[in-house]
């Protein structure tokens, strides 16, 4: 256990973790020349064309300093705000943190948000300045600014270079000299936490846990204490670049087991794993609760394919436990998932997961937020879909989440970011300069504002300079109706939205605008309508495809001609009181693209 080292890595997106990961491995001989890539714990397809990380990923190394031999376990970790809950599982495995930071870009706000996590779970922290080669680098000024942030001394900060390889040997040092070895209990009860899981197809579930006090031994009886199952320890050992069985792994080890589990419902991510012969009094505290932020609907194209995407989203929670849904119908789709994500760029790769992975062609409905409907009588319903709210004669009124946005920009931008900002009705709480061109501002705004195309926009208007961050506040009341949109007056139940009474007007005539762009003309004319309860607050129509039944006539009398057009336009009408409209996908996502 002496030479036990756990630790993660956190950063902002794009600040050189993976990069800074690679060089580690490949300095303690854990991959060869001959098997290495850009990027190599990125397993995924969409991770590697993406150039972000989705998961977090764990991995053993070997390192030797002064004669003494140490086991490095190390777990890469996202940046990107959507995946924060994938840092705080991996944290609660880790004794430290490698706190990496841009020499370029300097501090950002999930720099900061990571920060806090790792420091409220007693890390230790290493800051490392990252990117010393590039032309554009500031590194004294960066060192300024971690100072600051974390109260630490100069010459405690190291200067690296994930892509040249500088520095690395002395993080590894570090690594070794500054963290402390896991604590705990070899001889006491059993106690691992489970901080991870996947699906193998010829395995079962592989669940991978830290082991906090105790041994487990190859083919002993485990319990999980959550769910209170038992198992027998098929295969367990621990994670290098494939996995590689053990007899018996320790405490402090970071290992996986393999037990034959097959339904997803029985691993839990945070349950603790114990011995049947020799049970631990309590579970270890876990991690808590995933707080869904936006809320989508996914339906399977042909409905009979239901149960195979149900299959498909129990294995794809196993992987990403942040994920949660239930089932819901609706109307104009069928059976299909009401499902909670942590933000729009989870949303999108989940969609993409099901696709790649599962095969599974889905439609996903306009996303929203959670609300609050309190009634005249005095009760309160949770309102996740536009559907779900009372009739206008009972509501007395909405609640609706607000959350703290913490965005920090170069001071040029300013002006732009508040404009956009308060546009989206959100208020100003604070404005503070972290250095003389960098400004931290801190917002409350509601969380349905930000959900559409908040953080496109944001990246646009500061060039790519911002970086944003947020946390839940609470619920406030607030004028919000329910805008439906109409399709050859038929109410399309995927397209409403609850939307404040300021903003309905505009967004509405958005709405109907871009529909008109994106659904195909039928043989009739189609009136596309936004409604807010009876009233028609904009509308659009979709001219029919017109046949030439005139081309015969040359010539002779025009009543010929209005005749048969007239006969033309009755077929029309009979036409349109039976047609329905097919809906492509798209239009479905429009709703995200209003601004473009």
């Amino acid at each position: 256990m002496e030479n036990i080292r756990n630790f993660c890595i956190i950063a902002h997106i794009d600040h050189g973790k993976s990069t800074l990961a690679d060089r580690l491995l490949e300095y303690t001989n854990t991959i060869s020349k001959r098997d290495m890539q850009a990027q190599v714990l990125d397993d995924m397809d969409l991770e590697k064309e993406r150039g972000i990380t989705i998961k977090s990923h764990a991995i053993q190394m070997d390192y030797e300093l002064n004669g003494k031999k140490y086991v490095f376990n190390l777990i890469d970790t996202p940046g990107h705000v959507d995946f924060s809950y994938e840092v705080s599982r991996s944290i609660a495995a880790c004794e430290g943190a490698l706190l990496i930071v841009d020499a370029a870009q300097g501090i950002q706000a999930q720099t900061i948000s990571n920060l806090y996590l790792a420091l409220d779970n007693d890390l230790e922290i290493i800051p490392i300045l990252n990117k010393i080669d590039l032309p554009s680098a500031e590194p004294e000024m960066v060192k300024d600014q971690i100072v600051d942030l974390l109260g630490c001394k100069r010459e405690e900060i190291m200067a690296a270079s994930g892509k040249t390889g500088a520095g690395v040997h002395d993080i590894l040092a570090a690594i070794a000299e500054r963290i402390p070895a896991p604590k705990g209990d070899p001889q006491a009860p059993l106690q691992a936490l489970i901080f991870d899981s996947v699906y193998n197809s010829f395995r079962g579930i592989i669940a991978y846990f830290k082991i906090v006090n105790g041994t487990l031994k190859k083919g002993e009886r485990v319990k999980f204490v959550n769910t209170g199952a038992e198992y027998n320890a098929d295969e367990i050992g621990v994670l290098r670049l494939k996995q590689e069985p053990r007899n018996s792994v320790s405490t402090g080890d970071v290992g996986y087991i393999i037990s034959g589990i097959k339904d997803a419902r029985e691993v839990k991510v945070g349950d603790t794993i114990t011995k049947v012969s020799q049970p631990c009094d309590s579970g270890i505290q876990g991690f808590e609760d995933v707080k869904p932020m936006v809320f989508a609907g996914i339906y399977p194209v042909e409905t009979e394919d239901f149960e195979e995407l149900r299959y498909s989203m129990e294995k794809l929670q196993l992987n990403d436990a942040s994920l949660t849904w239930e089932p819901e119908s609706s109307a104009a789709l069928g059976f299909g998932f009401r499902c909670g994500f942590l933000g729009m760029l989870h949303m999108e790769i989940i969609q993409e997961r099901l696709e790649r992975e599962f095969n599974m062609t889905v439609i996903t409905t306009v996303p929203n937020v959670s609300y609050f409907a309190f009634t005249t009588k005095g009760d309160k319903l949770i309102v996740n879909n536009p559907s779900d709210l009372p009739d206008p004669s009972t509501l007395d009124r909405v609640e609706e989440p607000y959350i703290k946005a913490q965005v920090i920009t170069k001071s040029e931008f300013v002006g732009s970011i508040m404009g956009l900002c308060i546009g989206k009705r959100g208020i100003i709480v604070n404005q503070n300069y972290l250095t003389t061109d960098r400004v931290e501002l801190i917002f409350e705004m509601p969380l349905g504002e930000i959900v559409f195309d908040f953080y496109d926009r944001l990246k646009t208007i500061s060039k790519g300079y911002a970086s944003f961050d947020y946390s839940p506040l609470d619920y406030r009341a607030s004028a919000l109706v329910k805008m439906d949109i109409l399709l050859n007056a038929e109410p399309v139940d995927a397209l409403s939205s609850l939307i404040h009474r300021d903003n309905a007007y505009d967004f509405g005539k958005k709405m109907c605008e871009k529909l008109k762009e994106l659904i195909p003309r039928q043989q009739f004319e189609i009136p596309i309508q936004a409604a807010i309860g009876a009233k028609i607050i904009a509308r659009e129509t979709i001219k029919a495809m017109r046949k030439d039944v005139t081309a015969k006539c040359y010539g002779g009398d025009i009543s010929r001609k209005r005749k048969l057009l007239e006969k033309q336009k009755e077929g029309k009408k009979r036409m349109r009181s039976v047609g329905n409209v097919e809906i492509p996908q798209s239009a479905f996502m429009a709703v995200l693209k209003l601004n473009d």
